[in-house]
């Protein structure tokens, strides 16, 4: 249950309809995903902050089970669109086709109308086909002859991409990489979680054996309570000026957008809820601030030579940048 505060408390109500604690998930996941908490419990602050999270990290590491592990959790409408480079659009948001007995084309729906989507390899694909699926995340519908179409609620994708540097990929242009919420990389596994992974893959649970043990009902209810989670004044203030300093810094050509302010807020909410808060601690922001704003900068050049990377630049920006004192505890 959420703790409760004296100065900024949660409506009792919204505390009281979260039946299921998102944690359960997370438990549920980690019983065929070693070692990766975070990246799970990351995952699921996308999904109570209505956002999509972007996968990337070299073949073999578990993006791809990961994703099914959630969804296998999550009792939701899940489909799998594998994304190569004769993918049409259509086959993402759907298509018209002729109904012979009424004599009128009609409309059906793609994969894309799916509680839970894994939109896998997405950098495999044309720039066309990308472009249809992450206009559809942004807008939360497809238009088709003139029609809006909403996507159902809860609307939760997970991409994963290959490296840029390997072949046969299409990189996500900046403003199509804005459209995620969070980019998380999954990493090889320690030597201990390793070995657990082999022993798991003969006498452990396969990820089609999981049940489901939360609903949309319980999705809608997170996203709910999430929203209700204070954020101080001077917290905003901080997200802020992160942001401001992306813009001015020497290292970066192009710096974090208004949105990406907005998704370090969002995000932080989720997070401090997922703790069992109901207000943000600047540490919240600090934990996220490389997942949420790495992919939505570009670097100079020059630095991209000198090995020096996004996470790099951000852990300077948040040295230099002071932690707001009086909202550390509420």
């Amino acid at each position: 249950m959420i703790e409760m505060t004296d100065n900024a408390r949660v409506q009792q109500d919204t505390v009281e309809f979260v039946a299921v604690q998102p944690d359960v998930v997370l438990n549920n996941v980690q019983k065929v995903i070693v070692g990766k908490e975070e990246v799970i419990r990351l995952c699921l602050v996308a999904l109570i902050a209505h956002g999509h999270v972007l996968l990337e990290d070299v073949p073999g590491v578990g993006k791809t089970v990961l994703v099914r592990a959630l969804a296998r959790s999550l009792d939701c409408q899940f489909k799998r669109i594998q994304f190569t480079p004769d993918l049409l659009p259509s086959d993402v948001t759907g298509t018209s086709v002729f109904n012979q007995k009424s004599a009128e084309f009609e409309y059906r729906p793609g994969p894309i109308f799916s509680q839970v989507v894994l939109a896998d390899e997405i950098n495999r694909t044309s720039p066309k086909t990308q472009a249809a699926l992450l206009e559809a995340l942004e807008e939360r519908s497809v238009s088709f002859d003139g029609i809006t179409h909403a996507l159902p609620a809860p609307s939760f994708v997970l991409a994963t991409q290959n490296p840029i540097e390997y072949e046969g990929t299409f990189p996500l242009p900046e403003a199509q990489l804005d459209r995620f919420l969070l980019k998380l990389s999954i990493g090889y596994p320690s030597s201990a979680d390793e070995l657990e992974v082999l022993v798991r893959g003969t006498t452990g649970i396969h990820v089609d054996d999981l049940q489901p043990v939360a609903g949309p009902a319980d999705i809608l209810a997170w996203q709910r309570a999430a929203s209700y989670v204070r954020i101080d004044a001077s917290l905003y203030a901080y997200v802020v000026e992160i942001v401001h300093k992306t813009r001015v810094h020497p290292r970066i050509y192009l710096g974090v957008s208004p949105r990406g302010g907005l998704a370090l807020s969002r995000s932080s909410q989720a997070l401090a809820f997922l703790a069992g808060r109901d207000y943000v601690l600047p540490d919240d922001i600090k934990q996220l601030v490389p997942f949420v704003l790495s992919h939505r900068m570009m670097l100079h050049p020059e630095s991209r030579f000198q090995g020096i990377t996004a996470e790099d630049v951000l852990t300077e920006i948040l040295h230099d940048t002071a932690v707001p004192v009086s909202a550390q505890r509420r």
